[in-house]
């Protein structure tokens, strides 16, 4: 009875060890879900807080709430309906940057526009003038764009005017490639003034290491009859006494076809504001290789132009209508005027530029047929000149009207020069032209520091007999005879009235000092 006792007291104690155990797990798992509830809607609640935070508004995130997952702790919990703001991603979709011999890819946001994204070949065989009109489209919509015509591609490209007036402003045409004309006929139907044009625009900016090649040299030789030679000519006379009228002519070897007699400008911009041309190479132009007409402020430096020496009228650059020009830092070769100063120009410095071979820098020519010429303020110095036809020099048209004033020729090094100063008021350039009285009025004209070698005449000093020149200065002029292929001459004025500051080498004597005795007021024919 004893062993059964305590055998019964041993069950009785197990089976309350076990219902206890059972309330205490229990009681424990209560307190956890309770835990876990208060936890959830912690959470939920400072999301909530944020989000408003962010204006999202409110929206129901449990779908009832015990039926949802419990997340895991965290500062702002995912919702299967709520997503978390996305990272700020552009708008438009950048291209990766190919190759720099490719370009630098382009968008609607981006700044830089590649020809060659454009549908652009630049093999110098398929025709690319579609292309750049599209890229400069594109270019021509953003404020300070770039247009680039990338290294390594040579584009062949027919006539094409990269227009404004409605084009942003400061567009910058980067050059680094090569720019081929068409060498058939087709493209230039009748004929063009101009291959590439820039106008009307506000801070337009050429630049780069590219080249544009007009490839003239089958323009130069299709009616070189026909087109007018530089009158100076006829002051050359070689030594077997005969006047050779007309330069050779290049051998034609590129252009196919009868071209038209009008001659195309490689490069112009007109009525442009702020232009800037720096860097590029033109080269072999039909006819002039930069001009300028109706712009004001122009800067050119560090370029270059280069056509052979009989490459007939091919001017380097060529001012009309401009002012506030400045040409510094630049090469000039070509078969005409360096750089050719017409009406309508002021303001216009030139310095450190190297010309030849050429016809020299020139004002004019001015008056052509009785039209009215105004040039003012213009400085040409430290100019490097080697085997040019002239030096500095004026050329004006009998019965022209309007004048010229104030201009500064200094520091000029001639080389091999036939004429190195010149003032020329008889200015023709065909076989004979009509005497008239009327002319261009000249005054305040300085020669100052003109050295080197001459292979004609040092001065030649031409004015009207009507309009005499006045306050014509010459100082510092040191010309030494070269003897080569031409007779040589002695100073020549007429008509022309100064003052010489120094000596002379050679002596200019024939410059009259003062004023001419019956010096003519100046009429509202003559005023600009």
């Amino acid at each position: 009875m004893k062993g059964v006792g305590l055998r019964r007291h041993t069950f009785m104690f197990l089976v309350a060890f076990l219902v206890w155990s059972s309330s205490i797990e229990t009681c424990i798992a209560r307190k956890s879900k309770h835990w876990r509830q208060r936890r959830h809607a912690a959470s939920v609640s400072l999301y909530k807080k944020k989000t408003k935070d962010h204006g999202h508004g409110h929206h129901n995130y449990h779908n009832g709430g015990t039926k949802t997952k419990p997340p895991p702790y965290k500062t702002t919990p995912p919702s299967p309906k709520v997503k978390a703001p996305p990272s700020p991603k552009p708008k438009v979709k950048v291209p990766s940057i190919p190759p720099p011999q490719k370009g630098y890819g382009n968008g609607q946001q981006s700044k830089v526009f590649d020809v060659l994204h454009f549908g652009a070949k630049g093999d110098g065989k398929a025709d690319d003038t579609k292309a750049f009109q599209a890229a400069w489209a594109a270019a021509c919509k953003v404020e300070a764009s770039t247009v680039v015509v990338p290294a390594k591609f040579i584009f062949l490209v027919g006539p094409i005017s990269f227009s404004g007036p409605y084009c942003q402003a400061n567009i910058v045409f980067q050059l680094d490639g090569t720019i081929i004309a068409p060498t058939d006929s087709k493209p230039w139907g009748k004929g063009i003034l101009q291959w590439l044009e820039f106008t009307k625009l506000k801070g337009i900016t050429v630049q780069g290491k590219g080249i544009i090649d007009g490839r003239g040299s089958g323009w130069w030789l299709e009616a070189p009859y026909e087109d007018p030679y530089d009158g100076e000519r006829k002051l050359i006379i070689p030594l077997n006494n005969t006047v050779q009228e007309r330069p050779p002519m290049p051998v034609r070897n590129e252009l196919s076809g009868k071209m038209p007699s009008i001659k195309p400008t490689a490069l112009r911009f007109y009525g442009s504001f702020n232009v800037t041309v720096t860097g590029i190479t033109i080269q072999n132009s039909p006819q002039c290789h930069l001009k300028f007409d109706n712009c004001i402020g122009v800067v050119v430096h560090d370029m270059s132009v280069s056509s052979p020496g009989d490459s007939p009228n091919t001017d380097g650059i060529h001012l009309q209508n401009s002012k506030d020009v400045l040409i510094h830092g630049t090469t000039l070769a070509c078969g005409d005027d360096c750089v050719s100063i017409q009406t309508g120009c002021s303001n216009v410095y030139i310095h450190n530029v190297n010309c030849g071979p050429g016809h020299g820098i020139s004002i004019g020519s001015l008056g052509k047929d009785n039209t009215k010429a105004c040039v003012s303020n213009i400085t040409v110095r430290d100019i490097m000149m080697h085997n040019t036809m002239n030096g500095v020099r004026i050329k004006t048209w009998q019965g022209g009207s309007g004048n010229v004033q104030g201009v500064l020729f200094s520091n000029i090094q001639v080389s091999e020069v036939q004429l190195p100063i010149v003032i020329d008021q008889f200015y023709c350039d065909k076989r004979t032209c009509k005497n008239q009285t009327a002319a261009v009025a000249l005054s305040g004209i300085t020669y100052e520091k003109i050295r080197g070698t001459y292979t004609v005449k040092p001065v030649h000093l031409a004015c009207s007999d009507s309009l005499p020149c006045i306050g014509v200065t010459l100082s510092a002029i040191q010309l030494k005879p070269m003897q080569e292929r031409y007779h040589l001459y002695d100073p020549f004025c007429w008509q022309s009235y100064g003052e010489l500051t120094t000596p002379t080498v050679p002596p200019i004597a024939c410059l009259q000092i003062g004023k001419p005795p019956n010096n003519r007021v100046q009429s509202n024919y003559d005023v600009c």
